[in-house]
């Protein structure tokens, strides 16, 4: 169940870190209204929440390991959003990030 909770609030994060970000560039970079970056920094801010109720106790390892989220998550949202079309390399790329990711939290560990 740890690793169920773990993987959604990554999932959780991803969409309000890449969404959040999103929103701002469509606001400073495409011309939309400036409540679109406002919008975005809410969302910004609700990433941090999802991030601080990861299950691991330990900053550093939880935001190393979403930063393979976030690289597989940043592809995702700019095929859906944007028609952004990954080549191999980045899809090769996403996947040994999530790999990474695998690693970093769900290894089996002894102590703290």
């Amino acid at each position: 169940m740890t690793v169920l909770k773990s993987i959604i609030l990554f999932v959780l994060a991803a969409v309000a870190e890449i969404g959040g970000a999103w929103l701002i560039w469509q606001s400073v970079r495409e011309g939309k209204a400036w409540w679109w970056a406002g919008l975005g920094v809410v969302a910004l801010g609700i990433y941090g929440f999802f991030a601080a109720f990861q299950p691991d106790a330990h900053f550093g390892r939880v935001l190393a390991a979403y930063g393979g989220v976030f690289i597989a998550g940043s592809l995702a949202w700019g095929m859906l959003m944007d028609g952004f079309r990954p080549d191999r390399w980045d899809v090769i790329g996403a996947a040994i990030c999530l790999v990474g990711v695998g690693v970093i939290m769900f290894a089996p560990r002894t102590g703290g």
